[in-house]
């Protein structure tokens, strides 16, 4: 009986465990990968910081990508970038210099996660924006990147302006 007892708790700990991996039906792939691929390209890449047991990303991930047409907006316009946050993982900026994705996430300040950054497609930063964010939100910077308004004004100015 005791047996048994521990094996339910442990399936409830199981069940209720939060995993978030990037959300599921979306062509994200490693910085590298994405880098090498917006050069190719010519897409800005949206790159997508979570971790592990985070669980604004993962209500990220149900809440706002479940969305078929943000699906199809960001994987048509877009370099899909995933990083754990706290992986040891190396990558090589840019620069060329090597440096792990938890270093990467030190230098853009992603102490938190969800993190969304957009880049040029020479990987300089655009914007970041943390937490979680609605479906219209992403729709909104989607504007903002593409539309390039970044390079006349900041997102709070471009978001404020209803012109």
């Amino acid at each position: 009986m005791k047996r048994i007892g521990m094996l339910l708790a442990a399936s409830f700990l199981w069940a209720t465990t939060v995993l978030a991996d990037p959300p599921p039906g979306y062509p994200f792939v490693g910085y590298d990968a994405g880098l090498a691929a917006a050069r190719a390209s010519g897409k800005p890449i949206f790159l997508y910081f979570g971790r592990y047991g985070c669980a604004w990303c993962d209500h990220t991930n149900k809440q706002t990508f479940s969305d078929a047409s943000l699906k199809k907006l960001y994987t048509k316009n877009y370099v899909l970038v995933y990083v754990d946050a706290e992986s040891g993982k190396r990558l090589t900026l840019p620069s060329g210099e090597r440096i792990t994705e938890a270093e990467l996430g030190v230098r853009l300040q992603a102490f938190a996660t969800p993190l969304f950054v957009y880049l040029t497609p020479q990987g300089d930063k655009i914007v970041q924006i943390p937490g979680f964010k609605t479906v219209q939100d992403f729709r909104e910077y989607d504007r903002y990147v593409r539309g390039g308004h970044y390079k006349q004004k900041s997102l709070l100015e471009f978001l404020g302006d209803k012109s």
